[in-house]
This record gives C-alpha cells, structure tokens and sequence, in this order.
C-alpha cells in the first residue's frame, strides 16, 4: 500500500480529543491535524516525537494534513491510521502473500456475519472458506507488539463471534497486524485487557487460528513483510500482567 501523497515530517506538539493532533512543521509552522486513531496509542505520542503527515487540498476537509507514521528510532515506525491494516491485508490476501491464507479465489471485504457484525475478509474457493478478522497491533513492551493497548468490549466480541463460527465448523482467523517494523511477535495485553486475554483464550481453545503478519513501512508506504510469531502459550493467566515469560 503506497501512500497517495508524499509524507512530510513534523513534530508532535500533543494529541488531543483522540482525533486531533497539533504539529510543528519542519518550516516552524504550527498545524491541526487529524489523528485517525480512536485508541490510547500507548507509547507512540509523546510530545516530541517525529510524526510523517499526508498533506491534502480537498475542499472538502476543514484539517489538511492527516497523522500517518510516527518514528521508533533507528529507521523504524509505526502506523497511526488504523485504516491502512485492513488496506494492506487485503492487498496480501489478493497477491497470495499470507501462508496460511492461500488457495483462495475470492477475497470479499466488510460481509455481514454473527450479530450485527461485519467480518474484515470472507475467502472463498478451493481451499473452502475462511471468515478472517483483523485488528492492528501499535503497543510494543519488552520486545513484543501486544494488543490491545486499551480495553476493548468490541475486540471481545469479535473473538466471541469467531469461536461460534469455528464451533460451527467454519474457519475462523484471528489475524493481527504488527503494524509497526520494531518488533516481529505478538502476544495479549492481559494486564490491560483482562477480558480480551479471557476470550482469546476461549476463542483458541474453540478452534479459532490465531495469526500474525509483520510489515515494512516507511514514508513512502507499508507492506506486509510474512510471518510473525503469535505467544503460543494460552493467556489464562493475564490478570497477572506480565509475569508470564518474556
């Protein structure tokens, strides 16, 4: 996934009202921008950091300058606009370029399914059926990217839906996207979420195939890099935050 327009570089000032961010441009100018972001974003906007911008000129759109990327030192980033994993799974999906996900015809986004949902990607094709959910993995701490960074009663009821559907006999994926280029393994945020670790738990005990890709970004656009290693030990014991090993 490249982005449409070239990123500039700036400084964050603060973030704010979850969707607002205030920014130092490189040429000192001060601008509003918007954060497309609804989460804690836990470690990725202090003041200070090193931001990358897409500019706009759409009348339409009273902010003209939209928070992308955010830099991790050492030519690393990681994605700000949740948007963009759904983006670049899908383009992975189509190209044949998940393992674990191949042999597919058809690549269907946003299909209605359990209660009032709408599954991420349904494949189709030789290899059968998949219901496939995303979700966009920003936290990293002690060498892993975890999720979530907050808590999440929807999360939770994504897991929930997929363990029926894979109780059902359909196939069921949880896939996470580490939507930053530091870290390269995946494990939950028990102590932050102690509901999303419970239903993980029960949503792999049912069968549901927990999944992971890795990505490259940069100014110019992110891309799904292969693998990346999902804790294959079960978090029963998330309330007891990071005692587990790391």
């Amino acid at each position: 996934m490249r982005f449409q327009t070239p990123l500039i570089r700036a400084r964050l000032i603060r973030r704010y009202k979850r969707f607002l961010s205030d920014m130092e441009l490189e040429d000192g100018r001060e601008v509003t921008a918007h954060c497309p972001n609804p989460g804690s974003m836990l470690g990725m906007a202090e003041p200070g950091a090193e931001c990358w911008l897409e500019p706009n000129d759409d009348p339409k759109k009273k902010l003209k300058f939209s928070w992308k990327l955010v830099a991790q030192g050492a030519g690393d980033f990681a994605v700000v606009d949740t948007a963009i994993a759904n983006r670049v799974v899908g383009e992975a999906l189509r190209a044949g370029k998940v393992p674990d996900l191949t042999g597919y015809d058809s690549v269907r986004a946003e299909v209605p399914y359990g209660k009032a949902s709408r599954i991420d990607f349904l494949l189709s094709g030789a290899a059968g059926e998949a219901l496939v959910e995303v979700k966009s993995v920003t936290l990293a701490r002690n060498g892993w990217a975890e999720f979530p960074d907050s808590v999440t009663k929807r999360g939770a009821k994504h897991l929930a839906e997929l363990a029926e559907a894979a109780q059902a006999g359909r196939r069921a994926v949880m896939l996470f996207l580490v939507s930053r280029s530091d870290v390269a393994r995946v494990r939950v945020a028990g102590d932050i979420d102690p509901a999303y670790a419970s239903a993980f738990d029960a949503a792999r005990a049912a069968g549901v195939e927990m999944l992971a890709l890795g990505t490259r970004i940069g100014p110019a656009g992110v891309t799904a890099a292969g693998p990346a290693q999902v804790d294959p030990g079960l978090q029963s014991g998330a309330a007891s935050g990071h005692s587990r090993s790391s």
